[in-house]
């Protein structure tokens, strides 16, 4: 019997990650943040290696390479934020791999095409320096002005090809790092950064940039050509940050009582920055296509969230077919160091992926029956269905009398979105019931918006554009006889962040929308991630009656128990 080749990437920036590839596929994949329960965590590894060594049943010994990236670093073996798995250890080998290299392997390692163009577009990647230590094979692929300059660059975009076995860059940007100012609008990234930009702009709106996601959130409440200045300009093909437009915005917010009371301008400043974002992006991605043509596009990098600007990008239609990568954050990265390790260091095939994001371990019947054996929960009425069409006929009931429901299946999601596995539930049309999950359960901003859910075969009867989008990362808009029947998961413009529910990879979560639509009509649910604000998403039963206890929520499925407060 052949032994399987187990390869490990690890991503060392905030949002840590680990992941494990087993001949070419994954096999086990988590965030930091889910174990450690610190939002964004990152840097020492240790933790999330553990995690997918002891879900695979393996030992550091069996892992035949090792493939890490941290962005302003290159991580010694034994220490970096702390003690490492390999300390004190030869083995496995590790190899280090730059911040777009990694988000562009994380893209084609999970996509469909066997052939693409890459795109990279986030907040500040590599150094010049380190890109060059790292990769001193591709120097003649940089513009020689970067290499002449004497201040520290790092990556703004990135334009790749992959042939189907390696990637090569066609095309690499950099920037100067942001100055530090005391000013409202300091960039913790490079000058001229998209992502920066944003998340500056949130900075400004919501007085953080922990959660930038927010402010697509806010930009519907907006009303748009407010400002006539543009922030982004494009020259000799590099996009640039102008700074004329900070002199328009001086009045940041100083708390939530501020922002609420001055709702409307902050939505106004948010629906420009959104708008100057989609510029910027459709401005970037067709200059580089036209460059370099091809009918494939992998997108990828944390500007690759905008769930707004990426519908735009694809109703561009500048190319046949675009893959948007769901973990396109640097919560991706590990998975782009693992298929880099497989693809271009080992020289291996490609292994078609099966489209799930669901990497995360399984937690079987005796773990959440032992969790569920205490004190604790006694207040708690307690039910164990060995039938599954049982089990989704009653919670489909429960939904359709307007109960929230927090779901708990099987192996838990890789990236920012709950798609099924980590999810709170709810009716999709149900008067206040947003208002009521944003309120009693998510313990969040009014304006924050819940998505739908829907049967794939049934996205066209719900929404204009019918985007097959399995991943919740294309918005699409609420067909007008619809819009009352999906008040809970249309924002305020009409608009929706759908996610098209695909019975291969998310099987149960198919059939309770099945079931959904038999009693109520309707073949949507109203699906959030299974946290609260300032929470990373749950990850293990006893995270999830601990969610449970704390909120509004009615009733918890855990697998096949489910429990609901008397």
């Amino acid at each position: 019997m052949t032994k399987s080749i187990y390869i490990l990437g690890t991503g060392l920036s905030h949002n840590g990650s680990a992941v494990l590839l087993k001949d070419g596929r994954v096999c086990v994949g988590i965030e930091k943040e889910r174990i450690s329960r610190r939002k964004h965590d990152g840097g020492n590894d240790t933790l999330a290696i553990q995690y997918c060594l002891d879900a695979e049943g393996i030992e550091l010994k069996d892992v035949a390479l090792v493939v890490q990236c941290a962005n302003f670093d290159i991580p010694d073996r034994n220490q970096f934020n702390g003690k490492r798995i390999f300390a004190n250890s030869e083995t496995p080998k590790i190899v280090d791999i730059s911040h777009h290299l990694a988000h562009a392997y994380s893209a084609v390692g999970t996509s469909p095409f066997s052939e693409c163009a890459v795109m990279v577009i986030d907040g500040c990647g590599s150094p010049l320096h380190q890109f060059i230590e790292l990769h001193p094979n591709q120097k003649s692929f940089i513009d020689p002005i970067f290499l002449e300059e004497s201040q520290m660059l790092c990556e703004k975009d990135s334009f790749y090809h992959f042939d189907g076995q390696k990637l090569s860059p066609l095309l690499k940007d950099f920037s100067k790092m942001a100055e530090h100012k005391t000013s409202l609008f300091s960039l913790p990234t490079t000058q001229h950064s998209i992502g920066g930009f944003y998340a500056t702009i949130s900075k400004y709106v919501f007085g953080d940039m922990d959660d930038v996601g927010k402010l697509m959130g806010l930009a519907p409440f907006g009303e748009t050509e407010i400002y006539n200045f543009e922030a982004f300009e494009f020259k000799s093909g590099s996009l640039y940050l102008n700074e004329n437009w900070q002199n328009n915005f001086i009045n940041p917010s100083t708390g939530y009582d501020y922002f609420k009371e001055n709702f409307g301008y902050y939505a106004n400043v948010a629906k420009w920055a959104q708008e100057q974002v989609e510029k910027a992006v459709m401005r970037c991605i067709s200059t580089r296509i036209e460059a370099f043509p091809h009918n494939n596009l992998c997108y990828t990098g944390g500007v690759a969230l905008n769930a707004v600007a990426n519908a735009k990008l694809q109703d561009l239609k500048i190319v046949d077919d675009i893959y948007f990568e769901p973990a396109a954050g640097d919560n991706g990265l590990a998975l782009g160091c693992a298929f880099y390790g497989w693809l271009e260091y080992l020289n291996m095939p490609k292994v078609t992926h099966d489209g799930s994001t669901c990497f995360g371990k399984k937690y079987n019947e005796t773990e959440i029956e032992e969790e569920l054996d205490n004190d604790v929960y006694e207040a708690y009425s307690k039910k164990k269905f060995s039938n599954e069409e049982e089990l989704l006929k009653y919670c489909a009931d429960k939904l359709n009398k307007g109960k929230t429901i927090a779901w708990f299946q099987s192996e838990s999601e890789f990236g920012p979105r709950s798609l099924g596995r980590r999810s709170i539930l709810a009716h999709p049309g149900i008067e206040n019931l947003k208002d009521h999950i944003n309120r009693n359960i998510k313990f969040r901003e009014d304006f924050r918006p819940f998505a739908p859910a829907v049967l794939k075969d049934k996205v066209n009867e719900y929404f204009e554009n019918g985007r097959n989008s399995p991943y919740m990362i294309l918005v699409d808009k609420t067909r007008t006889e619809y819009l009352d029947k999906l008040k809970n998961v249309t924002h305020r413009d009409g608009s929706a962040r759908v996610q098209t529910v695909d019975e291969k990879w998310n099987d149960r979560f198919h059939k309770l929308l099945k079931e959904f639509y038999k009693v109520s009509g309707i073949a949507v649910l109203l699906n959030t991630s299974l946290n609260r604000k300032g929470m990373p998403m749950v990850e293990t039963p006893k995270e999830a009656l601990q969610l449970f206890g704390e909120t509004a929520l009615d009733v918890l499925v855990l697998e096949n128990f489910v429990l609901e407060k008397n």
